[in-house]
């Protein structure tokens, strides 16, 4: 399926279960493929016809702002919620890690899927 990808976009927040967590920001690193919700943008070549990456990022970072999740799985949610509602992305794939967070481990995270992947995203058209 046609995606647009966003890979280690990385924001600090406030984000996990213990009492530290809830103070000091942790950096989240996030790799995003995102459904183009049509043909249209291979024709027009105009970002209204997409996705605009630069937004989704924007948002993402105001997103990590807003407060404090205690899980990254919530938080993960949360993003592929905005993509979905606010972009009109037919679907969507968030992973989302803190990094350095365990010992001997590089990063910790979830990756969650939201929408209608896999189904056709264009009509095709037939000829007779």
């Amino acid at each position: 399926m046609d995606s647009i990808l966003i890979r280690d976009l990385r924001v600090e927040v406030l984000i996990g279960i213990h009492r530290r967590e809830h103070h000091v920001a942790q950096t989240v690193s996030i790799d995003l493929d995102i459904g183009i919700p049509g043909a249209a943008v291979f024709q027009s070549d105009k970002v209204a016809d997409t996705v605009d990456y630069e937004q989704v990022a924007l948002r993402i970072k105001a997103l990590a702002t807003s407060g404090h999740f205690r899980l990254v799985e919530t938080f993960a949610d949360r993003i592929a919620s905005l993509i979905t509602d606010e972009f009109q992305a037919p679907w969507v794939r968030v992973s989302a890690a803190k990094i350095g967070i365990l010992p001997n481990a590089k990063l910790v995270g979830v990756s969650i899927e939201r929408g209608k992947r896999g189904q056709s995203q264009f009509p095709t058209s037939t000829s007779e």
